[in-house]
């Protein structure tokens, strides 16, 4: 096809290119030279270290023989077709990045390219500056994913402690104790936020410590039925209640040897404390029904976003398993406290998700810096649940700013005021005011709204009634 660049007054740009360490590879495949020379004089200043081919055999060898990041592809190569060469080296090299080169009566073909894996299109005639404005555009990309493939691989070489991800000096402190507490037997009580990981640094103490090859075995106290609680712990025998048709060992039971995890600990009915304490004391459990105490061998860890010594102070927990529970304590930092972190995590959801779905996700600096400045009142699982949320209904593959919750973009507008008359709430306002707003505008829709406000639905529960909401 016979093209041309167009009549433009525009000059080669004359800022200083890239440092010759960061040079660009770039490969201009068209059968007609004028084409070739144009794009290889701008993306010289640019900062491309530029090849060129005018044919697909000379592209095809010079993609197998040299490393490549971008190719400028003509859609119209004689013999060969430009879409059968796309195929072709995203085959051979899927990670550079391919523009095909289009006149105005093949654009449909240029999108279907874009379908099998080219990064964008021009059209034909075009001028010097749209050469450079879409070089500017994909050298931005090329770099955005060599820091996060860079990132990629700082984290898998060190991360953190087992699944736990961070390596703020608050994170640090908290794996030293975590493998103090996977070699001893006692318990462990651990405080945290909702949204934080206690589960999962309840794990890695598990899979730490001598106790790795036995049974873990999570207990949400918040989720049981009050009146199932007993009989879920502690288990039961034929006849003991209305529908017991069998025996069924407890959960105390069956972690033989292994370690049961309390989680929301003060959750448990005050009557329900006693037996868990005379079980942690005695070593044995008392099936619901039965006369006969059965001996159990376990290790409890147990976890909870209260304040257990104000329950204690009002008599909603006993004083005498919060000692039993508390030999052990750890704090789990929330995510405001170790910023620094948010790059890591982010980074490492989204290489999960890219795994998950096929596509590969990236996200941008200024989305980055939105994530940096948000207080994150629902902490980890909060982070996690809005990047995947951004990568269901992102068309493509980078995450920008505009992709994220308003509720996460607009939150530095939203802490500042110029009213000197405008009252600072509390933060148990705020996050009243937020719960109800989520519920309202969801219709009422707790699981949904909990999903979202990253939390647990536990938790959600628990507000609702301390709201005295009747949803």
């Amino acid at each position: 096809m016979t093209a041309t660049i167009a009549p433009t007054t525009f000059a080669v740009p004359t800022s200083s290119p890239m440092p010759a360490k960061a040079l660009l590879n770039l490969l201009v495949v068209d059968d007609e030279r004028s084409v070739r020379e144009a794009c290889r004089e701008v993306a010289a200043v640019l900062g491309y270290h530029t090849t060129t081919a005018e044919s697909a055999e000379q592209a095809l060898r010079a993609a197998d023989s040299q490393t490549i990041d971008l190719i400028f592809l003509d859609m119209t190569l004689s013999g060969v077709g430009g879409l059968e060469v796309l195929r072709q080296l995203k085959t051979r090299r899927p990670e550079t990045e391919v523009i095909m080169m289009t006149g105005h009566g093949t654009v449909e073909s240029a999108v279907e390219a874009m379908k099998s894996g080219a990064y964008d299109y021009i059209t034909k005639p075009f001028s010097m500056e749209q050469i450079s404005q879409l070089l500017d555009r994909v050298a931005a990309h090329l770099r955005l994913k060599t820091e996060n493939r860079m990132l990629r691989e700082k984290i898998k070489s060190k991360q953190g402690f087992g699944n736990i991800i961070g390596r703020a000096p608050e994170m640090d402190k908290l794996y030293r104790i975590i493998a103090k507490a996977a070699h001893s037997a006692h318990p462990v009580l651990i405080l945290g936020e909702s949204g934080t990981g206690k589960e999962m640094v309840a794990r890695a103490i598990h899979h730490s410590g001598p106790f790795r090859d036995k049974p873990f075995i999570p207990v949400d106290c918040g989720s049981l039925v009050p009146t199932l609680i007993e009989s879920e712990l502690f288990g039961y025998v034929k006849g003991a209640f209305t529908g017991a048709m069998q025996s069924k060992e407890g959960l105390l039971a069956i972690a033989e040897g292994g370690t049961v995890f309390l989680d929301e600990v003060g959750e448990l009915p005050i009557d329900l404390q006693a037996k868990m304490l005379r079980a942690l004391q005695e070593k044995e459990i008392r099936p619901v029904g039965s006369t006969r105490q059965v001996p159990i061998n376990v290790r409890i860890l147990a976890a909870t976003n209260r304040n257990l010594e104000q329950g204690v102070a009002q008599g909603s927990f006993r004083r005498d398993l919060y000692f039993r529970l508390n030999v052990l304590s750890l704090r789990i930092p929330p995510l405001r406290e170790r910023r620094q972190d948010i790059p890591l995590l982010a980074t490492n959801f989204l290489d999960r998700l890219s795994h998950t779905t096929g596509r590969g996700f990236e996200i941008t600096d200024e989305a980055m810096k939105s994530l940096l400045a948000y207080d994150w009142p629902g902490n980890v699982r909060e982070l996690e649940n809005s990047l995947e949320r951004c990568c269901a209904m992102t068309s493509g593959s980078v995450i920008n700013a505009a992709d994220l919750p308003s509720s996460i973009t607009g939150a530095p507008a939203q802490m500042t005021t110029s009213a000197p008359e405008s009252r600072i709430l509390p933060m148990a306002e705020v996050e009243k005011q937020t719960i109800m707003g989520a519920i309202a505008r969801l219709d009422g829709d707790k699981l949904l709204a909990a999903k979202l406000l990253g939390i647990g639905k536990t938790t959600l529960y628990r507000k609702l009634k301390e709201y005295g909401a009747d949803f």
